[in-house]
């Protein structure tokens, strides 16, 4: 990697840390709270593209693994991703490649102002909601002792915050793209 490219991987890990470390939310009966950080998965796919953002994730992931305390409410350590949490943190890997690849090809497309915030927010929707929530829903069951269904259900509080920032993910990236190209 060249120098701007590392050191735009490690900002945008940066950048999840600090989202990570806004205070969480806590949400009755589950033992997953509501955060920032997959506002910055959603970020980072879409504006570096599928090798960079998923290197920012994974950056940050490994900060966490090692024993940082980046994640939400300052924890780290292998034994998180033993956790309810652990897939949802798997999750944002391939989440931030998927929403960097979808979001590239909207870039490249040269859409228009609407058509390009669409775009974006598909992307973020898709890599930032659902594939984290396709890992990580099973794994909260199987961790928690819960059936799929009952796990499913319980995530749906999850949703409307979760749509708001893949929203809030389309807006940023498409006025951001108009004047600095990432990928």
């Amino acid at each position: 990697m060249r120098t701007r490219n590392t050191v735009t991987v490690a900002m945008f890990a940066a950048f999840i840390v600090v989202l990570s470390l806004a205070p969480p939310i806590p949400v009755p009966a589950l033992p997953v709270p509501i955060t920032l950080q997959a506002l910055g998965v959603m970020l980072a796919g879409c504006m570096l593209g599928p090798a960079r953002g998923t290197a920012a994730v994974a950056l940050y992931l490994l900060l966490a693994a090692i024993g940082l305390p980046v994640l939400p409410g300052g924890r780290g350590g292998l034994g998180v991703y033993a956790g309810p949490t652990g897939g949802f943190l798997i999750g944002m890997l391939v989440g931030a490649a998927l929403c960097g690849a979808m979001a590239q090809r909207v870039a490249r497309t040269g859409a228009g102002t609407v058509t390009a915030m669409l775009g974006y927010f598909a992307a973020a929707l898709c890599g930032g909601l659902v594939v984290v929530y396709a890992v990580g829903i099973p794994w909260l069951a199987a961790i928690a002792g819960m059936p799929l269904d009952k796990a499913a259900l319980a995530m749906a509080v999850f949703l409307p915050g979760d749509i708001a920032k893949a929203v809030l993910a389309a807006v940023v990236t498409q006025r951001v793209r108009r004047v600095w190209t990432f990928s």
